[in-house]
């Protein structure tokens, strides 16, 4: 049995030491091989970093593009049950009034 005061330590805890390292490795990695000079890798990654927005921006107007199209089928949709209810609605009026009418003797 496990007292309340011993800690378990999960995965991730033990996992992140090692995350941070690969991140340092990778940092000192890309310096030293680095192909260009730094004005030529800053460049490089605002074109990379522009394309990447262009892409973005992209997906985003077909998004807009679908869920304008969804909004208009719920329109379409919601239009024709507001249609339906307010022929129902007129219909019941209708027959009120008659029975109105026939109880009322007119």
């Amino acid at each position: 049995m496990r007292k309340e005061s011993e800690t378990v330590k999960t995965n991730s805890e033990f996992k992140f030491p090692y995350f941070l390292v690969g991140i340092a490795l990778g940092a000192i990695a890309a310096l030293l091989l680095a192909p260009s000079p730094g004005e030529e890798t800053w460049k490089y990654l605002r074109e990379r970093s522009n394309k990447g927005l262009d892409y973005l921006n992209q997906q985003a107007g077909k998004l807009r593009e679908s869920a304008d199209a969804v909004v208009e089928k719920g329109r379409k949709f919601m239009g024709h049950q507001c249609d339906a209810v307010d022929t129902h609605t007129e219909a019941e009026e209708q027959a009120y009034q008659e029975e109105r009418r026939e109880t009322l003797g007119g």
